[in-house]
């Protein structure tokens, strides 16, 4: 039986890497259409391997095995540039800066402010990020900073789901079940989660139907402002639609809703030489017994509309497999958290999220979305193999 189910799993491996060479994409898409074909592969041979264990009588929810993980490594540089206010005005930027975590190694990180005042911060919830500050005096051609870090980000790979009911949350996890400005944990939300979960038991039962019911009931809608802003109740009470940071919102505000720690990463896909467009969200739940776990709804409705397939045509099937515990290497998480209060303080209200730059001129915020008012970029270039 083991023999039979170990060829499975190589023809069924071998069967998704043909169907995702076949699989062409939109060259507008970011990550996981345009980049490596890991994505598609792993997506293919996840599902093919899933249906091979389902015949032996397997739990579909156990690690998917793959040959080997996906890599990206290289260097990121960012450029800010606020040289265009006049002089006699007093200009503040904060630039995120990752750190290494469990799937990504940040190294060499260095910058380049000029003569004005510089600092590496951390905020409470432990972001980094470079803080450089020109008072009423600088000369506005000297208002440019660079920025720029290697790293290595492996691909997250699905463990085998196992819950713990009997596992005690700490209190990092547990802070991850409180509302935010635009997540509350308000009636409307509650009610949702419950008819979304109703007759589910587990939280993992929970945290997929939640999982398919945002990919099935929300859609991504490119007229959209950057990544969105992830007002859930918004969302509920209008179209549904938005971008990455709407639509993974959506899912995280449920999980929370139904007594399920998630989280959001903010941060920017590797994989393209200009990224400077390429802010992305994600997100993860946490199971007991298992830890964080990722899900990327948003990154599945991206699929959907660049290649214009229906939702229940086999390619979108299986990006909506792939992306339940996977994640490809071609994105760096800048940093997490909600309603953030950056170090120093900024004079404006708390920060939706720091996944861009964020700057303040006479104490008023700067738009990031508009180009004449911020002007920054961000570039990517692989390490040759």
């Amino acid at each position: 039986m083991k023999e039979n189910l170990k060829m499975l799993l190589v023809l069924g491996a071998t069967a998704g890497i043909f169907m995702a060479c076949g699989n062409k994409t939109n060259e507008s898409m970011m990550s996981t259409e345009k980049s490596t074909v890991s994505a598609e592969k792993n997506a293919g041979s996840s599902a093919a391997a899933e249906k091979a264990a389902e015949s032996e009588g397997k739990n579909p929810t156990e690690a998917v095995k793959t040959e080997e993980k996906q890599l990206t490594e290289g260097t990121v540089s960012s450029t800010a540039d606020m040289s265009h206010y006049e002089k006699g005005r007093k200009v503040r930027l904060w630039l995120p800066v990752p750190h290494s975590s469990e799937y990504q190694t940040v190294s060499d990180v260095d910058y380049d402010a000029g003569n004005a005042k510089a600092e590496m911060n951390t905020d409470e919830l432990g972001n980094q990020m470079l803080y450089v500050e020109w008072d009423e005096n600088a000369e506005p051609a000297d208002r440019v900073v660079k920025l720029n870090f290697n790293v290595k980000r492996e691909e997250v790979i699905r463990p085998e789901l196992k819950e713990d009911d009997k596992e005690e949350l700490t209190d990092e996890v547990k802070k991850y079940l409180e509302p935010s400005k635009n997540l509350p944990l308000n009636d409307q939300l509650k009610e949702k989660a419950k008819e979304v979960t109703e007759g589910k038991t587990t939280d993992l039962e929970k945290a997929r139907a939640i999982y398919d019911w945002v990919i099935a009931n929300m859609n991504r809608d490119e007229k959209v402002k950057g990544c969105g802003e992830g007002d859930v109740c918004s969302l509920l009470d209008t179209t549904m639609s938005g971008k990455c940071t709407d639509i993974n919102s959506m899912f995280v505000a449920l999980c929370r809703a139904s007594g399920i720690p998630a989280r959001e990463h903010f941060g920017i896909r590797i994989n393209a030489d200009d990224i400077t467009k390429n802010q992305h969200c994600w997100a993860e739940f946490y199971l007991k017994g298992t830890g964080w776990v990722s899900a990327d709804p948003a990154d599945v409705l991206k699929a959907v509309l660049k290649n214009n397939w229906t939702k229940d045509q086999k390619e979108s099937k299986d990006k909506q497999e792939y992306f339940w515990g996977n994640c490809d290497a071609e994105r760096v998480i800048l940093s997490d958290g909600r309603d953030l209060i950056l170090s120093p303080a900024q004079d404006g209200e708390a920060l939706n999220d720091f996944g861009y730059p964020y700057a303040e001129v006479d104490g008023k915020k700067i738009d990031n979305y508009v180009p004449d008012q911020f002007i920054y970029t961000y570039s990517f270039e692989k390490k040759a193999s």
